[in-house]
């Protein structure tokens, strides 16, 4: 009998990895075969998507996802980690705080709306020279890193909140997959002339899948909250179901005509006349060739 397969959409705690929930989730779904797409800090809470069996073969067209965010950053305090859990600096002045107004906070967020580029944070997990520069940070070294091309569709305030000595501002961040929300607190802060860094992170879509529909860890019922293949390919990509002749050459790795086939770009989910998923192709010329494919006993089937 093969494992279970298919995608689990984590409702992630705070102060566990992302590893620490894959390991958890082996134990309960009793198969090695587990993986996830796209990191959350231990400090971070939020959806996490894990790949089971055979599912795990997904996760490669997860992790490029646009993400949404629910934070708060903190303003008057810098963090040596750009978050709460590095050694934060004393609070700005309060007339610096006072000059940060509606209007100031408004017109520095629209500076990070958009294309842009930015510096990650240097206890991110970006390899420099073949070492993670977290690594490379913590040893004491100096770690410089390059700018990087994101785009930040969305960042809106949601609430903010005036203390004797730090602004708390709970935003909403929308975003390509590499953005680091942390890098937003800090250039924030940066921006207004008193410093900035992140209290709170949590992750609330990746793609197509919500917060809403994921699981809480100490909750989770590996036969009752997984997504089957076909159904988790089908929220990712454009679906076609084939004949069975089309279906039996696609499963076997010889390609296919592209007759009855939308001519778009990328991966599509190809289907079997019993609803499994057979796995994924892609148009080349005049036909279909397989990029990945499923087990037939592990396909699932549309619910």
């Amino acid at each position: 009998m093969p494992g279970p397969s298919g995608l689990i959409l984590i409702d992630k705690p705070g102060g566990i990895t992302s590893h620490g929930v894959v390991t958890r989730t082996r134990k309960r779904a009793a198969t090695r075969k587990v993986g996830h797409a796209g990191t959350l800090d231990p400090m971070a809470t939020g959806l996490l998507l894990l790949g089971l069996g055979s599912s795990t073969r997904l996760l490669t067209y997860m992790v490029g996802l646009d993400k949404e965010y629910e934070a708060t950053i903190r303003l008057g305090q810098t963090s040596s980690t750009d978050d709460a859990d590095g050694e934060v600096s004393p609070p700005a002045s309060r007339a610096a705080l006072d000059a940060v107004g509606e209007s100031e906070l408004s017109a520095e967020i629209e500076h990070l709306i958009g294309n842009i580029e930015q510096v990650p944070s240097t206890v991110s997990a970006i390899k420099v020279d073949g070492k993670r520069a977290y690594a490379r940070a913590r040893a004491g070294e100096e770690v410089v890193l390059k700018p990087r091309s994101v785009t930040v569709s969305a960042f809106d305030v949601l609430d903010l909140r005036r203390e004797e000595s730090v602004i708390d501002v709970d935003v909403r961040v929308e975003c390509s997959s590499g953005t680091y929300i942390r890098a937003l607190a800090r250039d924030l802060g940066t921006g207004l002339s008193v410093g900035g860094h992140l209290t709170a992170l949590r992750r609330t879509r990746v793609g197509p899948f919500r917060i809403a529909d994921a699981v809480e860890l100490e909750e989770l019922n590996v036969a009752e909250h997984l997504l089957s293949p076909v159904d988790a390919a089908s929220a990712l990509f454009p679906t076609v179901t084939l004949d069975e002749d089309a279906a039996d050459d696609l499963s076997h790795g010889r390609r296919i005509g592209t007759s009855g086939i939308p001519a778009v770009t990328g991966a599509i989910a190809a289907i079997a006349p019993d609803g499994r998923l057979i796995g994924l192709m892609e148009r080349r010329g005049e036909h279909m060739r397989t990029l990945v494919n499923f087990p037939e006993d592990e396909g699932g089937s549309r619910g």
